[in-house]
């Protein structure tokens, strides 16, 4: 049976959006040594898991619904949302198709081209094996999130070069399938001018991942609530990101598992979708 991280939760249709309460359970981070392994192994082997991953993923389709709003107070004074499905062409390449968009109507602050990177790159992290030397990785101990057992790791880049975007924060490690499942932290750098007449500040965040072909798991919610201090005024935002819809593309995708493709009898149909009105808790 496909092992899924559970998570209960009830919602609450107010007039200013949506509110979620969280119902998950998590239990309390214990400072102990994995067991019959190493934290430098385990490293290694995630690293390569999710490494199998991200070439997994490349060959799903998916829809991905992103909303950005600034809050003052109990009242959503801004709001910026899109929705769009990552699919590909007749000649296989990888495309976004928008299926909704509405005029922005954010005041305090604007959707900057690191925004947009980060919605599509940055907050559903995936830590390949080729990017393990950009980063210091921390082994801080183990954690229950539900009923998977974790590792957990505090991560942060080394340096910063030119333009490049980076994590930083903590992952949680399944210590069965050795895959991220859960991820809290915030892209960095952020940026601001020489004089200080241009910032761009970002929030921290959380992204919960699920089993989708039961197998790799797939990031299907994150969850922004942070207040960005900018110098002229601080500013309450909030941001939710859904990934639904998981397909694999056409009948010539392959299914790899620990580098090797899956015969079709192990290939496992997609789990039906989590209903759309479903919040990941934080």
């Amino acid at each position: 049976m496909t092992r899924l991280l559970r998570l209960w939760f009830s919602l609450t249709l107010l007039a200013c959006g949506l509110a979620a309460t969280a119902l998950a359970q998590e239990g309390d981070l214990q400072n102990i040594p994995p067991q019959g392994t190493t934290p430098e192994e385990i490293i290694q082997r995630f690293a390569a898991k999710e490494t199998e991953f991200a070439k997994a993923r490349d060959e799903y389709t998916y829809r991905q619904d992103v909303k950005v709003q600034t809050v003052d107070g109990n009242t959503v004074d801004g709001e910026y949302h899109e929705v769009f499905d990552v699919l590909f062409d007749n000649k296989g390449k990888r495309i976004e198709n928008v299926v909704f968009a509405p005029q922005s109507s954010l005041q305090k602050i604007y959707m900057s081209e690191e925004d947009m990177q980060d919605i599509r790159h940055r907050l559903p992290f995936v830590l390949t094996t080729e990017e393990l030397s950009e980063y210091n990785i921390l082994y801080v101990g183990q954690q229950k999130e539900d009923e998977l057992n974790c590792y957990v790791f505090d991560i942060a880049p080394k340096k910063i070069e030119g333009k490049k975007r980076y994590f930083q924060g903590r992952v949680w490690v399944d210590d069965h399938d050795f895959q991220i499942v859960k991820t809290y932290g915030k892209t960095v750098p952020d940026i601001r001018s020489k004089h200080g007449d241009q910032e761009n500040l970002f929030p921290k965040f959380t992204t919960w991942r699920q089993q989708i072909d039961g197998k790799y798991w797939f990031p299907v919610f994150t969850k922004a609530d942070d207040e960005l201090h900018f110098k002229m005024e601080d500013v309450h935002i909030r941001e939710i990101v859904k990934y639904q819809d998981y397909k694999r593309f056409g009948t010539n995708v392959r299914i790899l598992y620990e580098g090797k493709e899956l015969p079709k009898a192990e290939q496992k149909p997609d789990q039906k979708k989590p209903d759309d009105t479903q919040q990941k808790p934080q």
